[in-house]
């Protein structure tokens, strides 16, 4: 066989197992967890549990507020105790076009001047928690591949088990994970749980939503938790709860700037 036929037989092989890998069912339910309706110009308070291997436990109070500009999604968010986090901000630029990369900004008020977070930083720890900084923004879709790997029930609710794994090393590299898992409820797309498995040092991060109710309609979480793993041994969890969660508030675009993060509430 000529070499060169035998190149593009390969070549169309190789593509069939690319176009393989991505499941069009699971894709489609992914498309409708990213599309569903999550309320707008919200605000709300935000406790931070931060809790180490021997139970030792960190409180962290927080202001966090959300805005719809258009397609794109702008949330800037303040702790306001204890003193040794007080007046820090973070402000995320969420864009829905796929071609322009998040914006995030962290401020420090001991350096008194904000920093932008680099994609390479974004696989490091939010504020000593188990969440990094790509788990605080939405993730592109095109970025991954889906497979629809089983049903099953999750606390009483019907669940979709969707393994999604990064197109490229830079997906990897972005976001910590070389893979996940999302369990997403079937009567309204909401992601309940998910496991994630870091590209370093061998550890898993568990993601369970503990307490989900309607909101003026909206499916919004009160409280959430993020458990870091190192095979069986519990290293640290990070648990986030909610309260007095408002939608369709008013908020100037003013709010999402850096100089708002800068000057605080």
């Amino acid at each position: 066989m000529h070499w060169k036929l035998l190149a593009i037989i390969l070549l169309l092989a190789f593509n069939g197992l690319l176009q393989a890998a991505d499941d069009a069912n699971a894709r489609a339910i992914m498309q409708k967890v990213d599309a569903r309706d999550d309320g707008d110009n919200q605000t709300s308070n935000m406790q931070m549990i931060l809790i180490d291997k021997k139970g030792r436990q960190r409180i962290r109070d927080i202001s966090s507020f959300r805005k719809d500009k258009g397609k794109d999604t702008q949330s800037i968010i303040f702790f306001r105790s204890p003193a040794d986090v007080k007046n820090t901000g973070f402000l995320t630029y969420d864009y829905d076009d796929e071609s322009k990369d998040d914006d995030q900004w962290l401020y420090l008020p001991a350096l008194k001047k904000s920093k932008r977070i680099a994609a390479s930083d974004k696989s490091g720890s939010f504020m000593g928690s188990d969440f990094n900084y790509s788990d605080m923004t939405s993730r592109n879709l095109n970025d991954f591949d889906f497979q629809l790997k089983k049903e099953m029930e999750v606390d009483g609710h019907a669940v979709w088990v969707i393994e999604s794994t990064p197109r490229s090393k830079d997906v990897i590299e972005e976001t910590g994970y070389k893979k996940s898992m999302a369990f997403v409820r079937k009567d309204n797309y909401f992601v309940i749980r998910a496991i994630n498995w870091e590209e370093k040092g061998g550890k898993m991060k568990y993601f369970e939503v503990k307490d989900l109710k309607q909101i003026d309609g909206i499916w919004t979480p009160l409280e959430m938790q993020m458990t870091s793993k190192q095979g069986k041994q519990t290293l640290h969890k990070t648990i986030l709860k909610f309260s007095n969660i408002k939608f369709n508030q008013t908020l100037d675009d003013n709010m999402f700037s850096l100089r708002q993060l800068e000057k605080g509430l």
